[in-house]
């Protein structure tokens, strides 16, 4: 019995994911969450932290925040993601080179990930129901 309700849990999760642009909401809050521990690094790291450190927790703050968005709310993507992408070339400015760089491309990734994302696409099928499908045949 847990196995089968493990497996529902798996295919409602897998279900819920791809209602939604999980990949992109996710990189974007993850791009945020490390630009915002290079904020925390030792001060022989720290390149600069720019704008007296404000908008240095606020922007990456701002990306964790669209990127929990995007995935609570895919309704709104496409402005969550063109604020996402604006708000992390931001942080190229105020925080460490965007966290040298892994935050920004991360950041960049997953904005550009959602704003490309369908609501209306067919599930796609995978290759084990394709290779079930054939031998049916």
């Amino acid at each position: 019995m847990p196995e089968r309700a493990r497996r529902g849990a798996r295919a409602a999760f897998r279900d819920w994911r791809g209602r939604r642009p999980f990949w992109g909401g996710l990189l974007l809050a993850l791009g945020g969450a490390e630009i915002l521990l290079t904020e925390k690094a030792s001060l022989k790291v720290v390149l600069h932290i720019g704008m007296q450190g404000l908008a240095g927790y606020l922007l990456p703050t701002l990306m964790v925040l669209l990127g929990l968005l995007i995935l609570f709310n895919p309704a709104q993507r496409l402005f969550y993601s063109l604020a996402g992408v604006l708000i992390t070339l931001g942080t190229w400015l105020t925080s460490n080179l965007g966290g040298f760089f892994i935050g920004l491309l991360l950041g960049v990734v997953g904005s550009c990930l959602t704003f490309g994302w369908l609501p209306d696409q067919e599930a796609r099928v995978s290759r084990r129901q394709r290779r079930r499908e054939r031998v049916r045949a």
